[in-house]
């Protein structure tokens, strides 16, 4: 095992500019390309880099029209969509810093956010989401200005605007560099009041550039183009975002996640991004149909062949049986499921949570590969990836070109590189504590390097279960193989100063239908099943499995059925669906208990 690890840089970063070059550069060198495609009824609507360009100068001049000085914060609050992207744009080219809010956010997070980094103004959705900001508006008084986007704001922008001229314009562009701040983006937090997180131009320059240039099979193929669904609020998709714009890849946006596959099949991208649960979901929705046709076995045999299959790539590849059963089940199954996405994706970037290592190999073997990597908000993102020459599946991949990683002697994961952010906003003690004078982050991750500087994650700092019997446990790896089954949709390990290791177990709510069908449970609803057998041992049967990951020790002895799901609306997810640990262990705190009565 290493203790630390680098590659050189993909592409030297820009010394001076800002992330505005980009469209700026685009237009002048393929004005005619087609930069995005805006959704206009069931058909996509090309616009052009040139088109972009014109869109976002035209509404950076109201942002300044409006009064809104150099480096001062403009928040934004939407579902992903195409303004979205653009006023992004508009607030840098006005030399202004975004706060991107949840469009999922309560009005006191809103007010927090606002207040906290001292906006002046916020783009909103909808009139529902200005409901919400009017609820807190005077508690932000810095915040003078709402602009939303449903009720015609960006045109009334572009018309108030019409008096600036270019001069002054760029006079804006011209005051930024790479360590001008570009945004403020709060940490949704699984505990406690988030922190503004400050990244610089320069970091996501370093970030995109490294990660375009050093994924060229992805970004800069011929035609490359994603549809984008993941919350633009959270970085994330701010970076793949921003990718996109930079390496030309045509980029659509889709705000309604439950009219995600009509969208994904008129749009048909090369790529996708999403977070583990996404691919999760996709897997446990094909499963279930299978079942439900009665089809559940050839289901399970070619998820298996194409995990075989996977597996044997990194091993000298398949043999002649595999070869042909692979292919047979590519026609029957594996066909199906991409034409799902599709029909056109290749590759898939994973990122938020750990995907687990039986759900790479099977996306692999369905050759759509995905491509995992690991960072943090304040990271820029990505600290780390799978590249498609460098995949080792079940780790978060290398440091990506021009970063850094090391293991403490305490197993914690530093990060290091120009996509390190600059600290957090009005809070130089976390910003002491999370980030050494040598500029290596702390991650609150624990992992390992291995002798070819891969990264593993195995669990979180503060997320280490202690047993009764001093027993460290990571409770990830375990959740991870629990959420793998098609009922399951949240876990939670419990066992902290407990005798042993124990789980909250939440059933999915799309999927339960089909088993109470399938096993002739009439209406029944989840709470009504909790104690039933049949569902107990279904339970039972992905506890088993998710067992065989770790040692006797560390083994979930018991588990509880509850009768309700965790989401983000009800508070214990956050929006990138990370789980609210604290919360779970408060309103639920009698359920542990009964794991151990």
């Amino acid at each position: 095992m290493r203790t630390e690890f680098s590659l050189p840089e993909a592409v030297a970063v820009p010394t001076t500019g800002s992330l505005v070059d980009s469209i700026v550069e685009n237009a002048a060198t393929n004005p005619s390309n087609v930069a995005l495609s805006i959704p206009r009824g069931d058909a996509w609507v090309g616009m052009t880099a040139q088109e972009f360009l014109d869109e976002v100068r035209a509404v950076a001049k109201g942002i300044i029209a409006n009064g809104v000085d150099a480096g001062e914060r403009i928040g934004v609050m939407s579902r992903t969509r195409y303004e979205w992207t653009l006023v992004d744009f508009a607030i840098w080219y006005a030399g202004c810093v975004g706060v991107p809010v949840y469009e999922t956010s309560s009005a006191e997070q809103i007010q927090w956010m606002l207040s906290d980094s001292g906006a002046v103004a916020i783009f909103l959705e909808s009139q529902k989401n200005r409901r919400t900001y009017d609820e807190v508006a005077d508690q932000t008084p810095t915040c003078t200005r709402a602009w939303v986007f449903d009720d015609g704001a960006l045109d009334e922008l572009k018309r108030e605007g019409a008096g600036v001229s270019d001069e002054e314009l760029e006079a804006r562009r011209a005051t930024l560099n790479p360590d001008s701040l570009a945004t403020i983006i709060y940490t949704s937090g699984t505990t406690g009041r988030p922190k503004g997180c400050m990244l610089t131009h320069g970091n996501f320059m370093f970030e995109v550039d490294q990660v375009v240039w050093g994924l060229p099979e992805v970004f800069l193929a011929p035609g490359s183009s994603t549809l984008l669904f993941v919350p633009i609020a959270h970085v994330f998709g701010r970076a793949i975002q921003l990718g996109c714009i930079r390496a030309g890849v045509r980029l659509g946006h889709a705000a309604d996640i439950k009219e995600l596959l009509p969208a994904l099949a008129s749009f048909q991208p090369t790529f996708l991004l999403a977070v583990p649960r996404v691919f999760e979901k996709v897997y446990n929705s094909a499963q279930q149909k299978a079942n439900a046709a009665g089809k559940g076995h050839i289901f399970e045999t070619a998820a298996n062949v194409a995990i075989e299959y996977s597996e044997s790539l990194d091993t000298g590849g398949p043999g002649l049986m595999l070869k042909i059963k692979h292919a047979v089940f590519d026609k029957l199954v594996y066909g199906k499921l991409r034409t799902a996405m599709g029909g056109n994706v290749r590759w898939a970037v994973s990122g938020g949570a750990p995907l687990g290592a039986r759900l790479g190999h099977f996306f692999r073997g369905i050759n759509v590969t995905i491509l995992e990597g690991y960072g943090l908000t304040e990271t820029s993102a990505a600290s780390t990836v799978n590249r498609p020459e460098a995949i080792r599946i079940g780790t978060v991949g290398q440091p990506m070109p021009g970063a850094r990683a090391k293991i403490a002697e305490d197993g914690e994961i530093l990060l290091g590189g120009g996509q390190i952010f600059a600290g957090y906003w009005n809070n130089p003690t976390a910003t002491a504590e999370a980030l050494e004078p040598d500029g290596w982050f702390h991650s609150g991750d624990i992992g390992e390097i291995d002798d070819d500087g891969y990264v593993r994650i195995t669990g979180r700092k503060k997320e280490l279960i202690v047993t009764a019997a001093g027993k460290n446990v990571a409770p990830a790896v375990l959740e991870d193989r629990l959420r793998a089954n098609w009922l399951v949709s949240q876990c939670m390990v419990v066992g902290d100063a407990k005798p042993f290791i124990g789980a909250l177990v939440t059933i999915d709510p799309e999927s339960f239908p089909a088993w109470a069908a399938q096993n002739s449970k009439g209406d029944a609803t989840v709470a009504d099943m909790v104690d039933d057998p049949d569902l107990n041992a279904v339970i039972q049967a992905a506890v088993d499995e998710a067992n065989k990951a770790v040692s006797h020790a560390e083994a979930i002895k018991k588990f509880a059925i509850l009768p309700v799901d965790w989401t983000e609306e009800g508070g214990q997810l956050t929006p990138s669906l990370k789980l609210k640990r604290s919360v779970v262990m408060s309103e639920f705190a009698d359920d542990v208990e009964r794991l151990y009565s």
